[in-house]
């Protein structure tokens, strides 16, 4: 089975919301690995941000309140 894969951009797209301010704010809570455990395994440096649909991650990213 092939996991959906949802990128920041296309996130943002749906959600009305600027990109730039959103990666800002996910950057932030990358660098904070003990606050944030799944996000900041999750990324890998310079590259896009995306996530698979339903993952820890992205429940733990829509749970931010800086978003």
């Amino acid at each position: 089975m092939k996991t959906e894969i949802i990128t920041l951009k296309q996130l943002c797209k749906e959600l009305k919301i600027d990109p730039h301010d959103v990666q800002e704010c996910l950057h932030a809570v990358a660098c904070a690995p003990k606050k944030h455990p799944e996000l900041a395994k999750s990324h890998k440096p310079r590259t896009t941000w995306k996530s698979a649909k339903g993952s820890a991650g992205m429940k733990e990213a829509s749970n931010l309140p800086e978003i």
